[in-house]
């Protein structure tokens, strides 16, 4: 019964550890930035934002993405609501755009399951750069406009970490109790 119990604990550790590496691998290559009508047309969500945050979270692929939760201060297309979540890479070969918070941005976004689930994403290829450096862009887009439905999407987006969490926390505590009540009975009937 200990080697049951015993196998059946190594199994579960060794499944949990394999399934929190990436199963595939990706590089990033752009073709060239895309001129600002082409990126418009192309994009889901055109919006300038202030990064409120950004979180790391497990894809359903298997990879940490990141989660940037922005202020919304202007819309040019895709964009009613005062605060959006976009995902985005690490950065380097999954495309990924490295954002800071409090800083402000000139965002493009595409709907796209490229990180796992289907979302808005935006990554280093499209127009996306920090408000400061989009002047360029602005005269081209012309003047946008503020957000018209107020929302609070911080609780969604630390959602998604605490979910993950709880759903791995659960399994471990099912599995330590589940153990400790075999051996327990094991150790009664000796």
């Amino acid at each position: 019964m200990k080697k049951v119990i015993s196998s059946i604990v190594i199994v579960i550790v060794f499944l949990q550890i394999i399934s929190s590496f990436p199963t595939t691998t990706s590089a990033c290559s752009c073709a060239g930035l895309s001129s600002v009508e082409e990126e418009f047309k192309r994009s889901e969500a055109v919006f300038s934002g202030k990064v409120i945050s950004v979180k790391d979270k497990r894809s359903s692929d298997g990879y940490t993405v990141k989660s940037v939760l922005f202020e919304v201060m202007n819309t040019w297309k895709g964009v009613k609501q005062s605060q959006i979540i976009i995902t985005t890479g690490q950065g380097g070969g999954d495309c990924g755009i490295e954002f800071i918070e409090g800083t402000e941005y000139l965002v493009y976004a595409t709907e796209s399951d490229m990180y796992g689930e289907k979302s808005l994403i935006t990554i280093m290829c499209d127009r996306t750069s920090t408000l400061s450096s989009s002047a360029a862009d602005l005269t081209i887009l012309g003047e946008g406009q503020p957000p018209t439905e107020v929302v609070d999407l911080t609780k969604k987006q630390n959602g998604i970490q605490k979910q993950t969490g709880l759903i791995v926390g659960g399994a471990i505590v099912v599995f330590v109790v589940v153990y400790l009540l075999l051996r327990n009975k094991a150790k009664k009937m000796k």
